[in-house]
Formats: C-alpha cells, sequence, structure tokens
C-alpha cells in the first residue's frame, strides 16, 4: 500500500500497522466460533493468532475444537514464505457447500510449528465468526483470511488497489 494513512488507536485498540514483519504468533484465550449453514462448525478458547503488519489477526483454531467431520480436503495449496505450503478444506454442512474456505499447515515452518493441527476460516465465507461474541467482519479481498473487530484498526491490506 502506498501512502497509507495509519489510524492512531484508542485505548484498548490495536493498529495492524504495530504488527511485526515477520509475523509473530501467539496464544488468543479469546472465544473463536465459527457458524456455517446454521451449525456451529468450531468453538475454542485455545486459539492461536498471527500478526503480521497491515493485516487484521488471521485466528486458528485446533482441529480437536472443529467439527471434523464437515471439512473435506481439496487439491489446492498455496505458499507462505513465513509459514509454508499451505493446503485446503471444503466446509460442507448438510446440503450446503463452500470450496476452498479453510486452510492449514500440515508441515509448517520451525516458528510456526505449533500451528500444525490448527485450521483458519475465511470469515467472509462463513455464516458468521465471532470473537468473545462480537461478529467479525472479513478483511478486504478474496485472499487473506484476517478477522476485523471493533478493537482492530486499519487501514488494512487486501482491499482494492492494496
Amino acid at each position: 500500500m502506498s501512502a497509507v494513512q495509519r489510524i492512531p488507536p484508542e485505548p484498548g485498540q490495536e493498529s495492524v500497522w504495530d504488527y511485526p514483519r515477520p509475523p509473530r504468533l501467539e496464544d488468543s484465550p479469546n472465544h473463536v466460533e465459527v457458524i456455517f449453514n446454521g451449525t456451529k462448525i468450531a468453538d475454542t478458547h485455545r486459539a492461536k493468532r498471527v500478526l503480521e503488519t497491515s493485516h487484521p489477526p488471521v485466528y486458528y483454531i485446533p482441529l480437536e475444537d472443529v467439527q471434523q467431520d464437515c471439512l473435506i480436503e481439496t487439491p489446492r495449496s498455496t505458499y507462505c514464505e513465513w509459514k509454508g505450503q499451505a493446503a485446503y478444506y471444503t466446509v460442507v454442512v448438510g446440503d450446503k457447500r463452500a470450496e476452498n474456505v479453510a486452510w492449514y499447515y500440515p508441515d509448517p515452518t520451525p516458528s510456526f510449528a505449533s500451528i500444525k493441527d490448527y485450521v483458519a476460516f475465511y470469515p467472509g465465507r462463513m455464516d458468521a465468526c465471532y470473537l468473545n461474541g462480537e461478529p467479525v467482519q472479513s478483511q478486504p479481498g478474496d485472499f487473506y483470511g484476517g478477522w476485523i473487530t471493533n478493537d482492530i484498526i486499519g487501514p488494512f491490506k487486501g482491499g482494492a488497489g492494496t
């Protein structure tokens, strides 16, 4: 993004422009919920979040806290210079299906080894995602999976022209 005008955070807020690069991985005690086709498919207080400059946090949920019967592996794969090779899931609940809407790192790099057996969801492709009961807004664009809440301040990478 060129000529980014950082929005100063107020007390209790975080600016994505204060996040590090390379990104940082940290445990999150927040209550994370993912809803698809009216069904809660993920519910945890044991998520991890990745913080990277210009991006809202991405939440990774332990597979044990996800209804794994809703996840179908797909051939899609992408590469992250920090985390390694990502693999994808399609989510299916009842008669509703969303392709390539969750991802995971089967063999993450050493710095991100603790997200092995964790999965992240694109919030904009789910019916709803909640962080401590607050509905999450999705990061702009269709590539990044950041979770925007009232305590996260941008501007965010991912929209047109960024």
